[in-house]
């Protein structure tokens, strides 16, 4: 007879499954064995939190539901973060649980916790198995529904002494499951659709990470070399239209959010990256027209529900591009692309003023362009063989300008719910969907591809012990540590300064401003031990050719490396309260006076001019 790990097990291998994440512990244990016997490859995190993060990043570059295992209880707890992530951005995900024996309920059981009722709210599918033989049925229904329609999370809670005992029940193999059905527009909205673009004055198409999911990059690379219309990709929906095409208006996003009036948004939604589609970000009048495969998004907020289409991505835009047949927009000279071009050089030449500064330490954006350069000596961008990940608020915001792509999926970054500690987690699971035995994801060239984290110092502190999961797995992933001693700025200039505020601290007399801040870490931490430490490859920059040779060195490495950049804290900087982003992020926060926040894509202080960066 078999067990009900077996079963469990059998079951995610008659789905297809390839790779599981997860962190065991009773009674799960038995699971991931078993899984392991089936050919499945167990991906084994430090974190609950990594685990599900990596899962859940996974299902997005791959196109199906990334799966996660996880113990009871606080194991569950721990993965939420992951769960939170996959229903913010709509990223397939399958969470399996063990939970307490079914006769200990609300006993105080070991670990008892109800899952179902805690995670129900946060996923699509949240279920319990009512006897041993439901078990395969129960996993492929959470399987179908994390996948099928707008993607999301299942959760199977597993008791104990269904997963541990023996069961005599005869279980039907399963069939593996068709791509997700697909929907095409009505007609009559294609169109409308098409006559509103083109009668529009400036006409704008926003590309988001939906369409990098539907895998709609040929349409709409098909549509827009076509056609010439302009377009602006939000930060995850970067490399469905390469960075370099000249139709490209990201380095003046907020001209052409302001300046358009007919706006086709492709897998995207109007949340705060979009600033909602309000007024003043967007012009008043403007006509917002979504492709979403949820009828709940259209219109909402900003967008035109009598216009908006359900439906595939690369569908709706193979059946607009038929509907335009041989038209292009013929705005190429219009009052609306001068403006767009002044804004794009004048936000261009900022940007290369900013790489050139030659100063020690290093400021982000000099580091930056000495990583970006050396990289693209070691590779071919237009191959498309670099995923970045990158998080942090600087780290992400200033490398998403000056790290450029050529194809989608191969960026990752907070996303949608701004997760700070998605980063090690997410590179491994792209290491996990490109390099891997039969990998499951595809992006530009065939063939392995380098990932490359980039880390705030804070950001790193949420995970970095996946460095021990990377060398474990002989994952050569290069991380960079951008080390500026705090979280969006140090707080001090020298290790003397910090010693003084550290002791200042120790003895209570902070209320002068002479303690550590609340923005503080450790002074040039030595993160990249922690690599050594590991049987990775640690290295330290503080000078442009320590940094060049030290990402020649760590890309070439067949072990992670950790590569600490140690660049300016920020300490003479003046802190403020940015009371002006109340009203979109509902909360005030200590930043720098001249911080820069577009990763947040509330566009700049009232008093700022737009286009302030690329």
């Amino acid at each position: 007879m078999p067990t009900g790990a077996k079963i469990i097990a059998k079951a995610l291998h008659e789905l297809g499954v390839k790779v599981v994440f997860g962190l065991v512990g009773l009674p799960v244990i038995d699971i991931a064995e078993e899984v392991l016997n089936l050919g499945i490859r167990f991906i084994a995190l430090r974190n609950e939190q990594s685990a599900s993060y990596a899962a859940s990043a996974y299902g997005y570059l791959t196109g199906r539901p990334g799966i996660c295992l996880l113990v009871g209880g606080p194991g569950v707890l721990h993965g939420m973060a992951g769960i939170g992530n996959s229903n913010a951005n709509k990223w397939p995900l399958l969470v399996l649980a063990g939970s307490s024996e079914r006769h200990n309920v609300n006993k105080g059981a070991f670990q008892e916790l109800d899952h179902v009722s805690l995670i129900t709210p946060h996923a699509k599918t949240a279920i319990r198995p009512p006897y041993p033989g439901s078990i395969p049925n129960f996993i492929a229904d959470a399987y179908r529904s994390a996948y099928f329609g707008r993607p999301g999370t299942g959760f199977v809670d597993l008791p104990a002494d269904m997963i541990l005992g023996t069961h005599a029940v005869e279980t039907e193999k399963l069939s593996l499951l068709p791509a997700s059905p697909q929907a095409v527009a009505p007609a009559s909205r294609i169109k409308a659709v098409v006559q509103a673009l083109k009668n529009a004055q400036a006409p704008l198409v926003v590309i988001g990470k939906g369409a990098a999911y539907a895998r709609a990059e040929q349409q709409i690379r098909e549509l827009i070399n076509r056609t010439e219309l302009l377009f602006l990709p939000t930060p995850m929906g970067k490399g469905i239209m390469p960075d370099s095409s000249p139709y490209n208006t990201s380095s003046a996003r907020a001209t052409a959010l302001r300046e358009s009036d007919v706006i086709l948004i492709l897998g995207a939604r109007l949340n705060w990256i979009l600033h909602f589609g309000e007024a003043p970000k967007w012009k008043p009048s403007a006509k917002i027209i979504q492709v979403d495969l949820s009828a709940d998004e259209l219109g909402k907020n900003g967008g035109d529900p009598w216009l908006s289409m359900v439906g595939d991505v690369g569908l709706v835009v193979e059946q607009i591009s038929a509907e335009l047949g041989s038209w292009k927009w013929q705005g190429r000279s219009s009052a609306f692309t001068r403006k767009l071009t002044a804004s794009r050089e004048k936000n261009e030449a900022t940007a290369a003023k900013k790489t050139a500064v030659d100063r020690l330490p290093m400021t982000y954006e000099r580091a930056y362009d000495v990583i970006k350069k050396t990289l693209h000596s070691l590779s071919t961008p237009e191959d498309g063989d670099i995923v970045y990940v990158s998080e942090g608020s600087n780290s992400m915001d200033i490398g998403r300008s000056i790290f450029t792509v050529e194809h989608p999926r191969i960026r990752l970054d907070a996303a949608t719910y701004a997760t700070m500690g998605i980063g090690l987690g997410a590179a491994i699971a792209a290491h996990a969907a490109y390099n891997l035995p039969e990998a499951e994801g595809s992006s530009g060239k065939p063939g392995r591809k380098k990932i490359i984290a980039i880390e705030g110092d804070s950001a790193f502190g949420f995970s970095a012990m996946e460095i021990e999961t990377m060398a474990r797995y002989e994952m050569d992933i290069l991380v960079f540590v951008v080390n500026n001693g705090g979280i969006y700025q140090g707080t001090s200039a020298s290790m003397d300064e910090w010693l003084v505020r550290q002791r200042a601290t120790a003895e209570g007399t902070t209320t002068d401003g002479k303690g550590l801040r609340s923005l503080t870490l450790g002074y040039e931490v030595g993160y990249e031990k922690l690599a050594d430490t590991c049987g990775g490859l640690g290295l330290v920059a503080r000078t442009p050719d320590e940094l060049r040779k030290a990402t020649e060195e760590g890309f070439r490495a067949k072990v992670p490396a950790v590569v600490n950049v140690l660049i300016e804290s920020g300490a003479e900087r003046v802190m403020v309260s940015l009371s002006w982003v109340i009203d979109v992020l509902k909360y005030s926060t200590l930043l720098i006076k001249s911080q820069d926040f577009s990763w947040l894509d509330v566009g700049g202080r009232p008093d700022s001019k737009p286009d302030s960066k690329l």
